[in-house]
């Protein structure tokens, strides 16, 4: 289908999100972390995590006080190895971007490294965080617990997060396998952008208290936040389609998450008090760095991945079916589409923009969509 939304220039849309977060008191370094983080999820084509979170994820939370603009980044056990650091509620794309340049030292030294941050936000999308190792011709391994929404298997009460398990691996193509996604079928990012487009969520991804699957977006936002649904981890509603496996994925996400740090878990990431009142988030991240020259050296990892790859695609295709992708090539595309367009934003992202823009007193800045 055509793009029918008016594009916002990179650099435009960049600098704008950077001096927001700067007038919401985060430091312009920092800013600028945050804003490559959410624009590279639009630059991959993975709305539900770009420009749409930019208000509601962080600046509502730096408003509300569950999100604190200036990170106290704080490494409490250091290996030569491992890492762990206590985020102290702030950005946690901050503390994740210090992490990784951490381990990738490590990694280079010492063949593999791993950490983890607690008492830490939402860090945007996990594949930031791997790609920043693949990109030195490391393989990296993340993935983060989140507020409570994802339901176990033959249960309707929502108990863990979407909990993403992410790895990105140097290739010999023009791009990496990057493998990005949630552990359950459909994270709470997607029902936001859909509710934002006025679309149905597919039916079979979120269980009411009765046990019924539900498809309106709004509706399931709101009972969602109330406790009485739940998103199901991938296979869906119990074991015939595998439900269990998804559900074993994401508890293993919660586990490293919290405990290789000791950190809080499940309904103590609620992001509310006894009393419904918000709190700090304090989310968990893991992360993994491989080198492998320390195995049978760089070029035969990315020839050999290279060489898997290119072979899944080749396989034989289902009928009416004209390709077969991998992981992080329909990325990669996305962004082929996009750079030199910019980023789509659809009617609600752009009323939010021109509010952020004049509330703030941003007068410099003038978005194609006014033309």
């Amino acid at each position: 289908m055509a793009e029918t939304r008016p594009y916002v220039d990179w650099d435009l849309m960049n600098d704008f999100m950077i001096d927001v977060f700067e007038k919401y008191g985060v430091p312009r370094e920092d800013a600028a972390i945050c804003a490559d983080v959410l624009l590279e999820s639009d630059r991959r084509g993975i709305e539900s995590h770009g420009c749409n979170r930019f208000k509601p994820i962080y600046l509502d939370r730096i408003k509300n006080g569950t999100l604190l603009p200036k990170t106290e980044i704080e490494v409490v056990k250091e290996t030569p190895t491992t890492v762990v650091i206590d985020a102290h509620d702030g950005m946690g794309m901050v503390a994740s971007h210090k992490m990784m340049e951490m381990l990738i030292e490590k990694a280079k030294t010492y063949g593999m490294a791993g950490g983890t941050i607690y008492n830490s936000t939402h860090y945007g999308i996990a594949g930031y965080w791997t790609t920043m190792a693949e990109k030195e011709g490391l393989i990296g391994i993340s993935g983060t617990n989140a507020r409570p929404s994802v339901a176990p298997t033959f249960g309707v009460e929502p108990m863990m997060g979407t909990n993403p398990m992410t790895f990105t691996m140097p290739t010999d193509e023009d791009f990496p396998f990057n493998f990005d996604c949630a552990t359950c079928i459909m994270q709470n990012g997607k029902i936001e952008f859909y509710e934002r487009m006025g679309k149905d969520t597919p039916a079979g991804c979120v269980v009411n208290k009765d046990g019924e699957t539900m498809t309106d977006s709004g509706k399931i936002l709101k009972d969602m936040r109330a406790g009485n649904a739940a998103l199901l981890p991938l296979g869906g509603l119990g074991e015939e389609t595998a439900g269990y496996k998804g559900y074993g994925f994401t508890t293993i996400v919660e586990i490293l998450s919290a405990a290789l740090a000791g950190g809080p878990f499940m309904k103590d990431l609620n992001g509310v008090d006894e009393d419904g009142n918000p709190r700090m988030y304090k989310l968990g991240h893991f992360f993994f760095v491989i080198n492998p020259e320390f195995f049978m050296g760089l070029d035969t990892f990315k020839k050999t991945s290279g060489d898997i790859l290119r072979g899944l695609r080749a396989s034989e295709k289902a009928p009416g079916q004209d390709r077969i992708y991998t992981a992080g090539e329909k990325e990669h595309e996305a962004w082929m589409e996009r750079k030199d367009k910019g980023v789509p934003v659809g009617d609600s992202i752009q009323k939010e923009l021109i509010e952020l823009r004049d509330t703030l007193g941003l007068d410099q800045y003038h978005f194609p969509f006014e033309d």
